[in-house]
């Protein structure tokens, strides 16, 4: 079984129309709703790759409920925790004739002292059992920075090995709490690291705490400090298309590949198939099987040298 921790989680709503425009009104197309939240996102991919997959997190009132009756309806167990407050809504709202689109993210409910004390005992919990745990996302409001960390450390006494994505102080603390793996984008790198060179602030990070350092690079696939060196995993080309999702798709190819125990070659290329694969989906944050399957034999990786 494979864990996912999503503490801020979310109902997604997706409005398509034909064209934004400020200060106007807009008839809307089509309306989607998704259980939301990062590592929500990656169980679904994980579920459909065959993994058992269990999410975790907070969920509260009529919207908390909504979230519930969505993830029902998928593979994933539900084993969120309530809170007195409302999950939050993330709204999508997509341009049709650009492909351009407009994110607005709610701030979260703010979690008490004594929700955070019932996740720990429910995180506790499922840890037996768990083959591995993605902690992934922001924090909603009332958590400590260091949560991250503080749940790491719990995984590691279990000997759950565990991968951490999110960004800022919570990366910072995180990182130092020696997660197995690291999923930082180049921005969230050059915040941590203070380097813009993607092998420099690679290597730097994982000199920070983590065993093993991914690198999104967007189009340009994915940089990987590993113990076993440094590897470079690109696309066959650049894909054309909404890349909403692509990154928690690529986070559940390096835990699909954690769990089988693969090498690294293979964790990366199936992490870079199934994030082009998610940007060519016509669904947003869903990953295209047919497309997943062809790209798999034509995503490069290369070794890379150390002192690059």
């Amino acid at each position: 079984m494979i864990l996912t921790v999503t503490l801020n989680t979310a109902v997604d709503l997706t409005y398509r129309v034909p064209a934004l425009t400020p200060h106007a009104s807009h008839r809307v197309t089509q309306v989607i709703e998704r259980p939301g939240g990062k590592g929500l996102n990656v169980a679904r991919v994980l579920a459909a790759l065959g993994h058992e997959t269990v999410a975790t997190g907070f969920a509260g009132g009529a919207t908390g409920a909504m979230l519930r009756d969505l993830l029902a309806a998928t593979p994933v167990r539900d084993e969120l925790v309530e809170t007195a407050g409302p999950t939050r809504r993330t709204v999508a709202v997509v341009d049709t004739a650009s492909g351009d689109t407009t994110q607005l993210n709610e701030p979260g409910p703010t979690v008490t002292a004594a929700e955070w004390t019932a996740f720990r005992a429910r995180f506790a919990e499922l840890l037996d059992g768990a083959a591995a745990v993605a902690l992934c996302g922001s924090l909603p409001p009332g958590i400590h920075v260091g949560a991250y960390a503080e749940l790491i450390r719990l995984a590691r006494t279990a000997g759950v090995p565990v991968l951490l994505d999110t960004s800022g102080e919570p990366l910072r603390r995180g990182i130092a709490a020696r997660p197995d793996l690291v999923k930082p984008n180049a921005e969230e790198l050059a915040q941590l690291t203070g380097a813009r060179e993607p092998h420099r602030a690679t290597r730097d990070a994982r000199r920070r705490g983590a065993h093993a350092v991914i690198s999104s690079l967007g189009p340009e696939g994915m940089l990987a400090a590993t113990p076993e060196g440094l590897w470079r995993a690109t696309p066959p080309a650049a894909v054309k298309g909404n890349p909403t999702g692509a990154g928690d798709s690529a986070v559940a190819g390096l835990l699909s590949g954690l769990v089988d125990n693969t090498p690294w070659p293979d964790r990366l290329t199936r992490a870079v198939a199934l994030s082009a694969a998610t940007v060519l989906s016509p669904v947003a944050g869903e990953f295209d099987p047919k497309a997943y399957e062809e790209l798999l034999p034509r995503v490069k990786v290369t070794s890379e040298p150390e002192a690059a």
